[in-house]
């Protein structure tokens, strides 16, 4: 991403009828450099920076041509597959409705329902080589419950590809801070030649959120 001289911080210029939290969140997001890059290159969201940074140093979406997006909404991801793969199948799964993408299958379904995976599956024609996961449960307030909540997911997700994947095929994740914990990491280094972990520029500094990157599935 293109970084340009600093602009002056914006402030809502008023907080009438909003909480304390929203005020520090629209500043946030009216001050924030990848939201403003977000609508000048016409992504959906700024998180569409984060797979990019990964990418450009893992080298996830190399070759890739049938991709599994877990938690597509609103949709920057498969945006950023669908620019650096135009010819890939790309199939997408959220609670949340999502606004049509062209080349993307999109299943409105909750993940962790016994026919989400079969749906998917079906959907690509074929063994994913990439499974994205950029998942988060809904927050509660309380930290060690968000984290279990969301850590479900991750794990969930881990299972999907460890089970769906292609060989040489790689699996992305969203974690929080510390990373995944003992047994889901012992799942990853079995069936994958590497598993890392980083945060990508994009991601706030004040964020929790890390991502796993697994590569090279064995099987």
């Amino acid at each position: 991403m293109t970084r340009g001289a600093k602009t002056p911080g914006k402030r809502v210029k008023t907080a009438k009828g909003r909480t304390a939290s929203q005020v520090r969140w629209l500043e946030r997001q009216l001050n924030d450099p990848y939201v403003r890059q977000a609508k000048a290159d016409g992504y959906r969201s700024r998180a569409a920076y984060k797979l990019i940074e990964l990418d450009e140093k893992f080298g996830l979406l190399k070759g890739a041509s049938r991709v599994v997006d877990l938690g597509i909404a609103p949709g920057g991801w498969s945006q950023v597959v669908r620019l650096k793969c135009p010819r890939a199948e790309v199939v997408g799964i959220d609670l949340l409705e999502v606004e049509p993408l062209e080349g993307v299958t999109i299943f409105q379904m909750d993940f962790m329902s016994d026919a989400a995976p079969a749906a998917l599956a079906e959907a690509l024609g074929g063994k994913p080589d990439l499974v994205l996961s950029d998942m988060a449960a809904n927050t509660v307030g309380h930290k060690q419950t968000d984290h279990l909540r969301t850590m479900g997911l991750v794990e969930a997700a881990a299972w999907f590809a460890t089970e769906n994947l292609a060989p040489g095929g790689g699996f992305v994740a969203k974690v929080l801070a510390g990373g995944t914990d003992a047994d889901l990491l012992a799942l990853l280094k079995k069936h994958f030649a590497t598993v890392k972990h980083a945060k990508p520029p994009a991601s706030r500094k004040g964020s929790s959120e890390w991502y796993v990157i697994a590569q090279g599935f064995k099987g």
